[in-house]
Parts: structure tokens; C-alpha cells; sequence
């Protein structure tokens, strides 16, 4: 078995997808005779500055020799890719033997490191030649880490999805697409949960039809491979063109890493445990933004105070994750959590989070049990009184709190979500879920 793995033929102005290149070469090698066994969609560090949408490598699993692979790979990149665009940067890489001989931790560790890291060319392409695999690269040669990656990623990961991508007619890219929404909420509910990120129920969303100007019509994602093309052959929609289905990484949360809040930095995703540190704040767009600090630090009685030194955050709830920012609004200082999301600026970006203990009560200003009204303060350290009656306490008393929100999994909506996000479909979670439609 040959692996011919490819990356950054696509451009963010000029459309194109590495999807519809590895597809391309993949009709390439059959129409040589070849079998192809998989085709693999590898999502990388959604972080990464230069990355186009969706940050994607493909690597094709094929029983072809691989001076042919490689033949076939350079046409197809020669002929499809946008390199006039200076951020597209493509690279190819071909191992023979693969997936059935080994692939060597060092490759499968890079492959770990790309979903969580930003890495270089050179290191990709030392890397390729000390273990003899034939790499070529267009312009500077960036696309050699993301294909190296892909390479690695068949050893590197357990969990595995599909998706199902239908895609349009050549002369039809860059025009609107034409899909029957109605047939795609009705295909989404019939499959749902086994095909997921389809729609969105609650803004009308048809989450699986792109907006680029690129090669796809729609793309079906999940975890059973019938559950999705019977949702693709249920969308009324313009004629199809080529259809593809892919083994992927997407919906797994690869890019997540457990860490503490003192060792976030910039440009990765992590699983954080923490707690709300002062009260939510909407900003200007919309935005909503709630400060936090190391769960570790948390002090007894519900003192949200940081101590000098604490590791201390925000996270964010942007304006498109619509509804989730109800979630975020809804937070009380003491509150525990653990949040899922991407560093950027020192401010977590939230993809999702945990509730795991909720402030149930709040100290307050007591009021006068003979009048009713809010009693004053009597002076430092001397409690309250009220005015008017001449009651005293001796400080503020415990009023229990109404919460909007229960224990356990909320996450942003599928219009937001991440292709590498984890939905709460899911899996196992180590709490209820509060999924979102």
C-alpha cells in the first residue's frame, strides 16, 4: 500500500478545496487501474495564522506504486492548484508500505503536534527524507508539513469520522448554489444523530452547504457512512458532478489539549478547569467576554477573590455562536467549569464547556424584617440597620440564586462549530450533555 498525501492547493479568494485535489487524484489513479482504500481528510491546527477555512490535508490509500503516486500527485497539483495566490504554498509527499508497515512514531508524533502546533517546512521535509519518503514542494514548500501530517495521521489518531462531499459542476463555481433547503432539513432529521452538523435548527442554517467560491456543493459529516449518503441523496439540488466520502478526523477534538491556566499561550486549543472570576460582560458586537482564574485557587465559601499569582484569563463567546452566548451571560463569580476552546490574544475562544459546580447562593444586603426596606450600613464593621425601625444585623445574609443553567456539556451551535469540534452527539462525556440542534 502506497500513502500520496497533499496539502495547501486552495486559496481563500480564489476558492479551490485539497478535498476536490485529492478527489482529482484519486479518479486519476483509478482510470490507471489502481484501488484506492480510504481517502483521508486530516484537519490540522485550526490556529494556524496562514490556513485557508478549514485547515485540511488529504492523503489518498492506494495500492499504486508510488513513482506513479507521485507522477499523478504533481499533475493534479500542477493542473489544480491556485498557486498564483502567494498564501497557497502546496506540498506532496509519497511513503510506500503504508498504512501495513509501521509508520514511525517520529512521523506519527508530528502528525499529534501539527493539530496543536505550528510547524515548520524544514523540520517536515528533514523529517520526510530520513525516513525515505519522496516529497515535492511548489513555492516555499509549506504544504510539505500539512501532507506529512496526513501521512502520520492513520497512526496517530484512533477516532475517525466521515464525510460524505458532493461537488458542482466546473462551470458553476463562484455562481450561487442551488439546494433545496427543505429537502436538506428533512434529509438532516431522518439521519440525526448518526450524521451530524447538517443543519441548524434553531437559525435555519444549512450548515452543510458552503459559502466559498469553491468546487463543493455540500458536505454531509458523521460517524456512519449509510447515515450520510442518505442524506446527501435525500438534498434536491443542482446537478451533481463528482461525489467523494472520506474517512476524517472532523468532530473528534483532536486539536484539544488538557492544560492548566498558567501554561495557555497563544495559537493552540485547550481543556481547562477553572473558575469564574467576575460577572460577564457583553461588549460592542455583540461579544461576551467572562473573566477567569485557576480552579486550584478557588477559595472556600464562594470568594471569588484571586489570590496574588493566580493564573488568571478571559474567555469568549463571540457574536456568531448566536445562542451559546446566553450559556456565557448566565455564568456567576465561583462558578466552576472547564472550558474547551483556542488561545488567541490571551482570551480563550470557547467551543464548549462544562458546568461542574454552580453558585447556588449570594451574600446580600439584608432588609428590614419589621418594614420591609433595604437596611444601610451602620459603618465598617458594624453591620446594618434600618433607618426608619432601628433593626440591626450583624452583616449581609445568604439569598439563594435562580440559575438558568444546570450541570453539565453546553457548546456552541452547529453554524458555529469548528470542523475539528467535538459535538456533544458525540461519544462519552464525563457529564450530561446539553447538545445543540
Amino acid at each position: 500500500m502506497t500513502v500520496v498525501a497533499l496539502d495547501d492547493t486552495d486559496s481563500r479568494d480564489r476558492g479551490m478545496c485539497t478535498t476536490y485535489a485529492a478527489h482529482l487524484l484519486a479518479e486519476r489513479l483509478r482510470e490507471r487501474g489502481a484501488s484506492v482504500e480510504r481517502l483521508l481528510l486530516v484537519r490540522l491546527n485550526p490556529a494556524v495564522e496562514y490556513k485557508t477555512r478549514g485547515n485540511a490535508a488529504l492523503a489518498v490509500h492506494t495500492d499504486v506504486d508510488p513513482a506513479v503516486g507521485m507522477e499523478t500527485a504533481r499533475e493534479v497539483v500542477g493542473d489544480a492548484a491556485e498557486t498564483a495566490d502567494p498564501r497557497t504554498n502546496p506540498g506532496v509527499v509519497v511513503i510506500p508500505g503504508a498504512p501495513e508497515t509501521p509508520i514511525p512514531d517520529a512521523v506519527a508524533e508530528f502528525s499529534r503536534r501539527a493539530m496543536r502546533e505550528d510547524l515548520d517546512a524544514g523540520e517536515a521535509e528533514s523529517l520526510a527524507a530520513a525516513h525515505g519518503y519522496e516529497t515535492t514542494a511548489w513555492k516555499n514548500g509549506r504544504g510539505v508539513v500539512g501532507a506529512l501530517a496526513a501521512v502520520g495521521a492513520w497512526a496517530a489518531f484512533e477516532d475517525w469520522t466521515v464525510e460524505r462531499i458532493d461537488y458542482r459542476e466546473p462551470e458553476r463555481w463562484g455562481t450561487e448554489r442551488d439546494v433545496d433547503d427543505a429537502s436538506v432539513f428533512a434529509a438532516a432529521d431522518a439521519a440525526y444523530p448518526d450524521a451530524w452538523d447538517t443543519v441548524d435548527r434553531v437559525e435555519r442554517e444549512t450548515v452543510c452547504v458552503p459559502h466559498t467560491p469553491g468546487p463543493i456543493l455540500y458536505g454531509i459529516r458523521g460517524d456512519d457512512p449509510e447515515a450520510v449518503d442518505s442524506v446527501a441523496e435525500g438534498i434536491e439540488s443542482e446537478t451533481v458532478h463528482a461525489s467523494e466520502q472520506f474517512v476524517t478526523n472532523q468532530g473528534t477534538d483532536a486539536h484539544v489539549q488538557p492544560a492548566d491556566l498558567a501554561d495557555v499561550i497563544d495559537g493552540r486549543a485547550y481543556r481547562v478547569d477553572v473558575t469564574v472570576a467576575g460577572d460577564p460582560e457583553t461588549r460592542r458586537g455583540g461579544h461576551v467576554f467572562v473573566p477567569v482564574r485557576d480552579a486550584e485557587s478557588a477559595r472556600s465559601g464562594g470568594d471569588t477573590g484571586a489570590d496574588e499569582g493566580d493564573a488568571t484569563m478571559e474567555c469568549a463567546a463571540f457574536e456568531p455562536t448566536k445562542r451559546f452566548r446566553d450559556r456565557v451571560r448566565a455564568l456567576r463569580p465561583g462558578d466552576r467549569l472547564t472550558v474547551c476552546g483556542e488561545a488567541a490574544s490571551g482570551t480563550v475562544k470557547l467551543e464548549k464547556f462544562a458546568v461542574r459546580e454552580l453558585v447556588e447562593s449570594e451574600r446580600v444586603t439584608p432588609t428590614c424584617p419589621d418594614c420591609g426596606r433595604r437596611m444601610e450600613s451602620a459603618g465598617a464593621d458594624q453591620g446594618y440597620r434600618c433607618r426608619d425601625c432601628g433593626t440591626t444585623t450583624a452583616g449581609k445574609v445568604e439569598r439563594g440564586l435562580s440559575r438558568d443553567l444546570e450541570l453539565g456539556w453546553y457548546e456552541v451551535p452547529p453554524c458555529a462549530r469548528r470542523h475539528v469540534a467535538k459535538p456533544l452527539v458525540r461519544g462519552e462525556w464525563d457529564a450530561p450533555i446539553h447538545p445543540e440542534r
